[in-house]
């Protein structure tokens, strides 16, 4: 397919996308930072949101504050075809039921990936083999929510399995929007001495650390870059990316992946889009990060040793 400008291509409003999807030659998008979480927990989320205002923190309305079967909706309507659920722990006892949301969430819901979630407590390495066993295909971790250290002993066992079966995990890691106890990429750095095959999805590009989490992503043939309100107006106004950041993302074809955190956006699905054809890239570009990085991540998923 000839290469088109991009200022053509990207969709204006939501119900541009699937038309622009149809122009670049895929038949929909495989979004690897989405999250479907048990009605109590999302609530809390989107109250945290709600608050920031009240705290002097830039506004975080959220866009699509629908019920969980609208949101399915939504998903379908944007041009989703694949979504995960993203779930994570963030203390002790956490996890089990979380898995089990997601468990059965994957089940009544084709389109979903199946997503696990894991802590650092006694068990993690069980937690993370239930998970592949039930058929999981992707994890998430949030060290600042769950202000833990990612090179905790307690999850040895977790890593180890995750990267002998190459499952991807999303692991928010960065210092933004908030700098955690253990974020930074220093952290990760040690965790791949330790573990080197890891397959890393990096949410947020690592935001504000954009050049360190990208050559990470350069050295590592596991670490992956996901999309997640990357060079949005909303980010670009706290944590704008850095002089010479798009050649990078050149460079990195085939290792960055969409992300979008729907439904706890400020702004259209559609703006996501609009922002990576902004930066550029063409098409070819564009189709590895909507669909075939990702699929491809999917696909490498290895049975349990």
């Amino acid at each position: 397919m000839s290469e088109v400008p991009h200022q053509l291509l990207a969709p204006a409003e939501d119900a541009a996308i699937v038309g622009y999807l149809d122009r670049l030659g895929i038949d929909g998008v495989i979004d690897l930072h989405v999250h479907f979480m048990p009605d109590n927990v999302l609530r809390k989320v989107w109250a945290f949101f709600d608050a920031r205002e009240e705290h002097g923190e830039l506004a975080w309305p959220i866009t699509y504050r629908h019920d969980e079967a609208a949101r399915i909706q939504d998903l379908r309507r944007l041009g989703v075809k694949r979504f995960s659920t993203l779930n994570y722990a963030h203390r002790p006892g956490m996890a089990d039921w979380l898995n089990d949301y997601s468990r059965h969430f994957a089940k009544a819901h084709p389109q979903a990936i199946h997503s696990g979630t894991f802590y650092p407590e006694p068990g993690a390495g069980q937690q993370v083999r239930g998970c592949l066993e039930a058929g999981a295909q992707i994890f998430k971790v949030h060290v600042q929510v769950g202000n833990f250290d990612p090179n905790d002993r307690l999850l040895t066992d977790a890593w180890e399995l995750l990267q002998q079966t190459q499952t991807p995990v999303v692991i928010h890691c960065g210092n933004g929007p908030h700098r955690g106890q253990y974020t930074g990429v220093e952290n990760i750095e040690r965790l791949l001495e330790r573990y080197p095959r890891l397959v890393l999805v990096i949410a947020h590009a690592g935001l504000p650390e954009y050049n360190e989490f990208a050559r990470l992503a350069l050295e590592h043939p596991g670490v992956h870059l996901d999309t997640t309100m990357l060079a949005t107006d909303f980010t670009q106004s706290f944590a704008p990316m850095p002089p010479g950041y798009v050649e990078l993302l050149a460079q990195l074809r085939g290792k960055v992946v969409l992300g979008s955190d729907f439904p706890n956006i400020p702004y259209p699905y559609s703006h996501q889009l609009q922002a990576l054809e902004s930066l550029g890239l063409g098409d070819a570009w564009m189709r590895e990060v909507l669909h075939d990085a990702p699929q491809r991540l999917l696909d490498a998923v290895l049975e349990l040793p």
